[in-house]
């Protein structure tokens, strides 16, 4: 192993020719189905980090992590593999998991629901995933688009992460974890068949070290396989594989399955799954994220003396980043990810998620048909937008041109209220408005800088974020709707607290609960 890690190392540091036919990271100007029987990476230019993908008959379902992000767990449905559309998100309150995802405490930043696995047993879907405070929890339904049943509790200890979950043929059911506060020990447990229940007593180890976490189990032909990420210093993360004729092991045989492809942000967690072609495949993030976040391809899985090769099979018997590929089906209707909004449903639109779990008496789509209308209260923190509750988000992407615009009727606002377009992830900035002493004024913020700007008369005002590639966004305004005049400084999309760059609505007020603002849509261009 000690002479394949450093073939590793060199490869994966001068191997800039792979990038194929995306010039560098980030720089694409293709991306996903392109419309003559091929596809190029990424698929999802955006952040759906930890990615599970299951087939179900006809149909591709996966699953991504949201953490703090209310309502949580995105749930994926495709008939292609490359094209998807948002079918739910399937955890409803956070509240069930724990208090600090509440608006009342919001103490959960780069924490909440991580890693899960989405399974199809007997006519039902399970999710399972686990959170780094609370532990392990699960849920399921009959339709992927729910309802899923409250929240079941497996586990309710810190330090754990990245379970997996099967069904063995006689109906016996398996659960995987990871201990990652314990040099990332990987066990085995035996589990209730209903799926809602672990035997601590059961655990039986079967992995362990190197940051060796992303556990899936997965069954192909007479084999059983553990596969999971791992990660070297000054190497990088890349993907592996145990496997056993037996479900309950032991997993003696193992073998590196990809390089860590450091060159395209290392791709290395997901799931691997039989298309309806007959040929596999490797639904993966890339890890290392950026402002955009931990982003979506899709990689052939081509079978190697018994072992699942991810990517390009080198000559060393190794996988490697692809670029492009064959579409594993064609499909008449070509499934999109929704973005615009002109909030005419009874419920907000499945790419919607809150910055933690809502007030709900706070916001309404019915009080004004046609608008979502946001009432403002006071945020933990005085003038700090992460401190401040019911900030409606959705992920941002990453293409040549990316142009959000609202518009909002601010005649609701009272002194104090601040309310506007924001951008954020550890870092954030906003354009909006002010409400001091019975005026209203533009202001643009960056974190805790306030650049206070005119006073506005009018009753509507129209805002805009416009970022490319190199995420860098321009903020800008309106008081009629067509003209646009540029506020603020240039502002750079991030990456922080395992998230890329969210786009959002805000509202609150330093002063008191007070105030509202109507919001007339949301268009992404």
């Amino acid at each position: 192993m000690k002479h394949l890690f450093l073939f590793v190392f060199c490869f994966c540091c001068s191997s800039a020719a792979l990038m194929g036919q995306q010039a560098g990271w980030g720089n694409w100007k293709i991306w996903g189905d392109q419309g003559n029987g091929m596809y190029v990476n990424p698929v999802i230019p955006s952040d759906y980090s930890d990615i599970d993908c299951i087939r179900v008959g006809e149909d591709y379902y996966a699953i991504s992590s949201t953490f703090q992000f209310s309502p949580g767990m995105t749930l994926l449905h495709s008939k292609d593999l490359v094209n998807w559309e948002i079918c739910c998100n399937i955890v409803e309150d956070l509240t069930q998991i724990g208090d600090a995802l509440n608006w009342t405490v919001m103490d959960r930043y780069a924490r909440g629901i991580w890693a899960g696995t989405l399974r199809y047993h007997d006519g039902r879907f399970y999710l399972y995933f686990g959170t780094p405070d609370e532990g392990f929890f699960m849920t399921s339904s009959v339709r992927p688009e729910g309802p899923w049943e409250p929240l079941t509790p497996l586990m309710r200890e810190a330090g754990w992460d990245d379970c997996t979950v099967m069904w063995d043929e006689d109906g016996k059911a398996y659960f995987v974890g990871t201990h990652f506060a314990d040099g990332y020990k990987t066990y085995l447990f035996e589990m209730a068949e209903d799926g809602k229940g672990i035997d601590r007593e059961s655990a039986v180890l079967v992995n362990e070290g190197n940051g060796r976490e992303a556990s899936k189990l997965i069954k192909a032909g007479e084999w059983y396989y553990l596969v999971f990420s791992e990660y070297k210093p000054g190497i990088g993360r890349y993907v592996m594989a145990k496997r056993s004729r037996k479900l309950v092991g032991p997993y003696k045989e193992e073998k590196q399955l990809a390089l860590p492809s450091c060159e395209a942000m290392e791709p290395n967690q997901g799931g691997i799954v039989e298309g309806k072609d007959g040929n596999w495949y490797f639904l993966t993030h890339h890890g290392s994220g950026d402002w955009s976040g931990r982003i979506v391809s899709l990689l052939p899985v081509t079978w190697v003396e018994g072992w699942p090769i991810i990517g390009e099979v080198l000559p060393q018997q190794i996988g490697t980043m692809v670029w492009s590929g064959k579409m594993p089906y064609e499909y008449e209707e070509k499934l999109t990810l929704k973005r615009s909004d002109d909030f005419d449903e009874a419920r907000l639109a499945p790419q919607w998620q809150w910055n933690y779990q809502p007030r709900k008496d706070f916001f309404s789509l019915s009080k004004r048909p046609g608008w979502l209308r946001l009432k403002a209260y006071r945020p933990l923190e005085a003038n700090n937008l992460m401190k401040a509750g019911n900030t409606l988000t959705q992920r941002t992407f990453r293409k040549e041109t990316n142009e959000v615009t609202i518009r909002m009727d601010i005649s609701a606002m009272v002194d104090g209220q601040k309310n506007g377009l924001c951008h954020f992830s550890s870092e954030h900035s906003a354009i909006g408005i002010v409400k001091e002493k019975g005026v209203c004024y533009l202001e643009y913020r960056k974190n805790g800088k306030i650049t206070k700007g005119n006073p506005i008369h009018s009753r509507y005002v129209w805002f805009s974020s416009q970022w490319g590639l190199d995420g860098k966004s321009r903020y800008y305004y309106s008081v009629d709707g067509d003209n646009f005049i540029p506020f603020g400084e240039d502002y750079q999309l991030v990456w922080g607290n395992y998230r890329g760059d969210r786009i959002g609505i805000y509202c609150f007020n330093d002063e008191s609960d007070g105030g509202a603002v109507d919001v007339d849509y949301f268009h992404y261009r």
